[in-house]
């Protein structure tokens, strides 16, 4: 997975990165980003994730990057500058269970939340400049298998994850609090595996690629969750769904 994150450095310009992961060590590499392309990379964190990262996700303010992996501790974070990677934080005082596929931190930067192979398949930590909090409590119903990809809604009032399991995609409202009452399925569900889900900017649809035709499937959303599916697109994708996005310009 690819990501990237503008920081604001001064008033007259900005600084950008990219973040990927990969399956051998060091696992997480990040690089400058401009006009012209990829930078120097930098150099790599001191303490490596693990295993095989996963995910990567930086924080709203840019100024944490966390590494969702496959060994314990399942999801390692550091501090980010324009130095690249700072002196790791504190692993969560409640690990993951175990593998963590997918990581999002929440639109304030205010929570992170991973989702990961073994129930309760979803996990969330307050986060602040110290890094991980006490793990918020598991939600009253959980996941109904493996936690794939994970998002908070660009207001930071749901949280979605993409699953193993019918049906492949749960929604929740999200508060200071943590996880509310589970929001009700779509009354389509996406036919197989959800790998990977996205609200859009504006935070009224959401999006799940997944296994099976038509690869995508997205639905209207509000503060009652999931509308009425939207009719597939016209060229299907070709083949499995494993990340999805949207963007506005």
């Amino acid at each position: 997975m690819l990501t990237q994150k503008i920081l604001g450095a001064t008033a007259s310009a900005k600084e950008q990165f990219v973040a990927v992961t990969f399956s051998a060590s060091p696992y997480v590499a990040a690089y400058p980003w401009s006009a012209s392309g990829f930078g120097v990379k930098f150099a790599n964190p001191a303490i490596f994730p693990t295993g095989s990262g996963r995910s990567v996700s930086f924080s709203p303010s840019g100024d944490a990057i966390a590494v969702a992996h496959s060994i314990s501790p399942f999801v390692t974070a550091y501090p980010w500058s324009a130095s690249g990677f700072g002196v790791k934080f504190a692993d969560p005082a409640t690990l993951p269970i175990s593998t963590c596929n997918g990581i999002s931190f929440s639109p304030l930067g205010d929570a992170i939340a991973v989702g990961h192979v073994g129930s309760p398949y979803v996990a969330a930590y307050p986060w602040s400049a110290s890094g991980f909090g006490t793990k918020f409590a598991n939600p009253a119903t959980l996941p109904t298998g493996t936690g794939y990809g994970i998002s908070f809604s660009p207001s930071g009032d749901a949280i979605a994850v993409a699953l193993s399991a019918s049906p492949y995609v749960t929604a929740y409202p999200w508060s200071a609090s943590g996880f509310g009452t589970k929001f009700a399925d779509p009354a389509t569900l996406p036919p197989t595996i959800g790998n990977g889900v996205a609200f859009s900017p504006s935070g009224n649809a959401i999006a799940v690629a997944h296994f099976g035709s038509p690869y995508v499937t997205a639905y209207p959303w509000s503060a009652s969750g999931f509308g009425t599916k939207f009719a597939n697109p016209a060229t299907l994708p070709p083949s499995t769904g494993y990340g999805v996005t949207f963007t506005e310009i």
